[in-house]
């Protein structure tokens, strides 16, 4: 008896989805045009949401940048040091459609640049809300926007081998962990693709625009560059 009920709750619960695509695919072209035309009139009009995956160029002017740190050895070993890479990682972010032109909801990233095989990197976490405005073009739909938002960078350095003090034959390893909160403005450009009626593609490039703060833990004298080289702004 309760399988029985159990299995007409569920066929109740899914038959309105299936009527209702039933009668989409059954609809005329004018009727589908129709619809367009009276969803375009609401203020509301749908929401969306998902994964993105995230890849970059950091950049420096010199390795004290890139790692916050002054004590990273001798001249010669500092001008080996890397300051620049690609980074990579993971994102998500959930949307509000309103008037068939503009998404405004929220977002957010993570992405770590590797350096030296030895465990230093250069990881930064960041969100905040966005904002873009778009059109359609059939199945593409080109968009422009901004995110507001913070975040912060964690510099982690390891060194590739130990330094030696000759005086007294002591042994230092000069490892140091610098994480460094920000202000963000994130504008950017793309393009979503329409795959299936409910799925899409989302290609975006952004140009971040971070703001450091006077009580950041910064190396001194390095300034806002590039994004990997911030500045303590009063």
């Amino acid at each position: 008896m309760k399988k029985t009920i159990f299995i007409i709750l569920v066929s109740a619960l899914l038959l309105p989805g299936l009527t209702a695509r039933a009668q989409e695919d059954a609809d005329t072209p004018q009727e589908v045009k129709a619809k367009k035309s009276r969803s375009a009139s609401r203020v509301f009009t749908g929401f969306s949401g998902g994964m993105m995956l995230h890849g970059g160029y950091l950049f420096a002017q010199d390795p004290t940048q890139v790692f916050s740190n002054t004590g990273l050895g001798s001249l010669d070993y500092v001008k080996k040091l890397p300051k620049d890479g690609f980074c990579m990682g993971l994102g998500g972010t959930l949307r509000a459609h309103f008037i068939n032109h503009i998404h405004l909801g929220a977002e957010g990233f993570v992405s770590t640049m590797p350096l030296m095989k030895t465990g230093s990197n250069v990881r930064t976490g960041w969100g905040g809300v966005m904002c873009d405005f778009y059109t359609d073009w059939g199945k593409v739909r080109p968009l422009i926007g901004l995110t507001v938002g913070g975040g912060s960078m964690k510099r982690l350095f390891v060194p590739d081998a130990p330094t030696v003090t000759s005086a007294d034959s002591e042994t230092s390893y000069n490892a140091s962990y610098t994480k460094t909160p920000f202000f963000l403005l994130d504008p950017y450009i793309g393009m979503e693709i329409g795959l299936t009626g409910h799925i899409a593609l989302i290609i975006r490039i952004d140009y971040m625009l971070p703001f450091g703060t006077s009580k950041s833990k910064l190396t001194p004298n390095v300034d806002w560059g590039n994004f990997m080289s911030p500045r303590a702004t009063n």
